[in-house]
C-alpha cells in the first residue's frame, strides 16, 4: 500500500488507516469482534500493508488498545507501527475520569500507554470539545504530555472550524504543541467540513483523516450485524436524498462490477483535502473489499455527478441538541 505523509509533518502514514471500533469486546456494542475474531483481520491489515492504526480508550472500555496493540506488535515491530488513541468520554462514573482537564489527559495518557504496553503514542487525539475545561488547561497539558516523550504528535477531532482554530491558536501564542491532525465525519452523506474545517486544514497543512465514509454502513451491504444495531443508523441517514444518493453509487457499482463501499470509498480518496480515510471490518472480506476501493479510480464526470447530488444537512457531531430539517428541494 501506498505511503503518504501526514499533512507538513514528516511522518509517513498508510493511504488507508484502519479504525479499531469493532475489535474489543462484545458486551460493550454487539457489533464488536471479540479477541479471537480479531487476529485474522489483523493480520490481513497488516499484509496488505496497512500500518496506520486508529484508536480509542473508550472503545470497548480500554480493551480494544489492549487487544490491537498486543496483537500487532506480536506480529510486527513496534516502530513499524503508527498508533494513534484518544481520550474524552466517560471511562467510569468518575467525574474526573472524562473531558480534556489535565487531570484527566494525564491520566488517560498513563492508562492507555500500560495497556497497550508501549512507551508511546504517536498520534494522541483529543475526541471532541470540552467546553467546561478552559483551553489554556488543555492545550498546556497536552504540550507537556508530548514534551515528556509521551506522545509524539497532537490531533483532534469532532468539533466546530473555530473551535480547532481557537486551540490551536492558544498553542501558538505559547509556544506549544500544536495539532498536525483533524479527525472528521466525511462521505458521500455528509460533507459539512467542505464549509470551513477542510479549507482551514488544507491552509494549516493540517492532515485530515476522515471517519465514516460509509455512512455507517448505509453506502455498503446494510445488512450486518451494526446496521442492525446501531441507534444512529436510522437516526443520522435514510432520507430521501440520501436514498437517492445510494441509488447512483449502486449504479456506478455495477457499471465498474465492483461494490458501493468500493464507490463510496473511491470517491473520499478522490478529494485531496482528505490525507486519509479511515476504514473498518468486521471480516477479512469486508476488509478487503474497502482497500481493493484504492484500484478503482472514478472518472471526473462520475465524481461531478455524485458532487451534484448532496444538500446541506444537520451537523452530526455531540454540540448539535436542536437540528433542524434540510431542504431536499433543487433550486
Amino acid at each position: 500500500m501506498e505511503t503518504i505523509s501526514f499533512g507538513r509533518t514528516g511522518l509517513k502514514v498508510s493511504k488507508l488507516c484502519f479504525g479499531t471500533m469493532t475489535i474489543g469486546s462484545s458486551d460493550w456494542k454487539p457489533w464488536v469482534l471479540d479477541e479471537p475474531g480479531a487476529h485474522p483481520i489483523l493480520k490481513r491489515c497488516l499484509d496488505l500493508g496497512i500500518t496506520f492504526y486508529d484508536m480509542a480508550n473508550w472503545y470497548s472500555l480500554g480493551e480494544s488498545e489492549r487487544i490491537v496493540t498486543s496483537m500487532l506488535t506480536s506480529m510486527v515491530p513496534r516502530d513499524h507501527l503508527v498508533l494513534a488513541t484518544k481520550a474524552l468520554y466517560a471511562m467510569s462514573d468518575d467525574p474526573n475520569d472524562r473531558g480534556l482537564s489535565r487531570k484527566h489527559l494525564l491520566s488517560s495518557v498513563d492508562a492507555s500507554l500500560h495497556r497497550m504496553g508501549t512507551d508511546y503514542i504517536d498520534l494522541f487525539v483529543i475526541h471532541g470539545y470540552d467546553p467546561s475545561t478552559p483551553i489554556e488547561e488543555t492545550m498546556e497539558a497536552l504540550h507537556d504530555i508530548v514534551r515528556s516523550g509521551k506522545v509524539r504528535y497532537l490531533g483532534a477531532s469532532t468539533m466546530f472550524a473555530w473551535q480547532f482554530e481557537q486551540m490551536n491558536h492558544m498553542a501558538r501564542v505559547h509556544g506549544w504543541t500544536p495539532f498536525v491532525n483533524m479527525q472528521c465525519q466525511y462521505s458521500l452523506l455528509y460533507r459539512e467540513e467542505e464549509r470551513e474545517m477542510l479549507p482551514y486544514c488544507c491552509d494549516q497543512g493540517i492532515a485530515v483523516t476522515g471517519f465514516s465514509a460509509l455512512a455507517r454502513g448505509w453506502l455498503s451491504d446494510s445488512k450486518r450485524i451494526r446496521s442492525q444495531t446501531d441507534v444512529y443508523f436510522n437516526e443520522f441517514y435514510g432520507d430521501d436524498l440520501d436514498r437517492e444518493i445510494r441509488a447512483k453509487v449502486e449504479s456506478m457499482a455495477l457499471e465498474h462490477d465492483t461494490t458501493l463501499a468500493q464507490v463510496a470509498l473511491a470517491w473520499v480518496c478522490s478529494k485531496k483535502d482528505i490525507c486519509c480515510p479511515i476504514i473498518g471490518a468486521s471480516s477479512t472480506t469486508q476488509l478487503e473489499d474497502n482497500v481493493n476501493a484504492l484500484q478503482l479510480e472514478l472518472r471526473q464526470d462520475e465524481i461531478a455527478t455524485l458532487d451534484a447530488l448532496y444538500r446541506p444537512r444537520d451537523v452530526i457531531n455531540d454540540h448539535v441538541t436542536n437540528p433542524m430539517p434540510r431542504l431536499l428541494e433543487r433550486t
